[in-house]
């Protein structure tokens, strides 16, 4: 359900949670009504389309359908139709996708492009503000450089069409995330997705306790006092707002504003999702814990190297699970780890994500899901490939509080459609058209549809850029 915004919301929107709702949280009727304007508002407008069938190639929809030989079309930036056969209007133009395959736009949830831009040099090291536990004052969009060559990359051999931008692990409480529209934009504000909530990243374990150990927390123990204290400081800063604002928000009585508490308070509104870095089973329950005492919601669990073994927890809870297929090892608290972690969690109930938390592996991301998928079958586990594209698709819009908008190839829905040479699970395939709200972003046959950043210019050989 969409909540009003509060006195100090600075998202674009909320969202409904996937459990149930804390008790403590204000119902729409009581949240308070915006004192000022969101600031840093979108200003994505979607580029010039016209409409497009498709027809002739497998269309999966991850809405449970595939369609051999299907067809789709694209009419004013949404999907119109999508079936074995549709009725198109006269003069459509029509893509011929005979022998290829169509999906939704891939959607990535853990992304730190244009915050850790390309070259990766200390001057474009903008995504940990490792200055204190808690930096809830922080917003990634602030960091975000358009001009990230990654973008491009991500589009052009992902098929990445959003994605969800993310302060780094350094903090107990790193700042809000920002979710994009992967398009090319002079700013920020262009790229962001009308409408999507915020996040908020939170991490645990081993990377809040290693960089702070000379200041603390440098235990799991500090870790969790510091989330403590500062949700008791949020509730508190959330109630003297919300007394002002039903006393009739007198100007002179106004609280002084605190942009991290605002921030906090907004998550425990339920207008910001909790977006938390977790490897550990134990620390997962105990971060449900925590999330029960305070009354707010994790969305989703990121990297849950150990999310197999509380998959019954994470399903109960309505939590999802933001997992890599096969990356482990490389610190203590990623080493208990399963291939079958992404099929284990989705038999159970949890809804799935395969995300990146890389610039090389958001060029991947289907790949990820074919080994995850196979993995979970040689476990016997049954995923279907209608399953696996969801772990791409449909659960990371539901992550993003976007499901209404994206993530399946339904009528209504924004027309984020990627075209793939073959299977979007065999190695061998890429993505040979990339459309975003119904325009063509990329074309592999079209040099003047592939994407080259403005940082590029002039610096690559004429090949390259063509």
């Amino acid at each position: 359900m969409k909540r009003a915004l509060s006195a100090l919301l600075l998202a674009a929107a909320g969202c409904a949670h996937a459990g149930a709702k804390p008790a403590s949280q204000p119902s729409p009727a009581q949240a308070p009504v915006p004192a000022v304007p969101a600031p840093f508002p979108s200003t994505y407008r979607p580029f010039p389309s016209v409409p497009t069938l498709i027809r002739g190639a497998t269309v999966m929809t991850a809405a449970g359908q595939i369609f051999p030989g299907g067809e789709v079309l694209m009419v004013d930036g949404k999907i119109a139709a999508v079936g074995q056969q549709v009725t198109a209007p006269a003069g459509v133009r029509v893509v011929d996708g005979t022998g290829k395959f169509v999906t939704p736009g891939i959607i990535d949830v853990h992304s730190h492009l244009g915050v850790y831009a390309s070259p990766g040099v200390d001057a474009n090291a903008d995504g940990n503000e490792a200055t204190s536990p808690v930096t809830a004052n922080v917003w990634a969009e602030h960091s975000v450089w358009p001009q990230d060559p990654g973008f491009g990359r991500a589009l052009a051999n992902g098929g990445i069409t959003s994605m969800e931008i993310l302060p780094g692990s350094a903090n107990l409480i790193g700042g809000r995330s920002v979710v994009l529209k992967n398009v090319p934009s002079r700013t920020v504000q262009g790229m962001k997705f009308p409408g999507a909530p915020y996040g908020l990243k939170m991490a645990c374990g081993e990377n809040p306790k290693r960089v702070y150990a000379s200041r603390g927390p440098s235990t799991r123990m500090g870790n969790v006092a510091g989330y403590r204290t500062a949700w008791i400081e949020a509730a508190a800063y959330r109630r003297k707002w919300d007394d002002w604002d039903a006393a009739g928000r007198k100007p002179a009585d106004m609280p002084t504003r605190d942009l991290g508490l605002e921030t906090l308070a907004e998550v425990l509104r339920g207008n910001i999702l909790v977006q938390n870095h977790c490897y550990r089973a134990d620390e997962m329950a105990q971060m449900i814990d925590i999330s029960h005492e305070f009354g707010y919601h994790i969305r989703s669990f990121h990297h849950g190297v150990e999310a197999y073994k509380v998959r019954d927890l994470l399903a109960r809870e309505g939590i999802g699970a933001s997992l890599w297929a096969d990356w482990w090892g490389f610190k203590m608290e990623a080493m208990d780890e399963t291939n079958a972690n992404l099929a284990m969690v989705s038999q159970a109930g949890v809804r799935a994500i395969v995300h990146s938390d890389d610039p090389g592996g958001i060029q991947r991301l289907n790949q990820e899901a074919a080994k995850a998928m196979l993995a979970g079958r040689v476990a016997g586990i049954q995923i279907s490939d209608n399953d696996a594209l969801r772990w791409l698709t449909a659960n990371p819009a539901w992550a993003l509080g976007i499901e209404d908008k994206v993530g399946t190839l339904e009528v209504g829905k924004q027309a984020d459609v990627v075209i793939w040479s073959g299977s979007p699970f065999s190695v061998y395939s890429r993505p040979e058209k990339v459309f975003i709200d119904g325009a063509l972003l990329y074309d592999r046959n079209n040099p003047n549809l592939q994407p080259t950043s403005d940082f590029e210019t002039g610096l690559l050989p004429a090949e390259a850029t063509r």
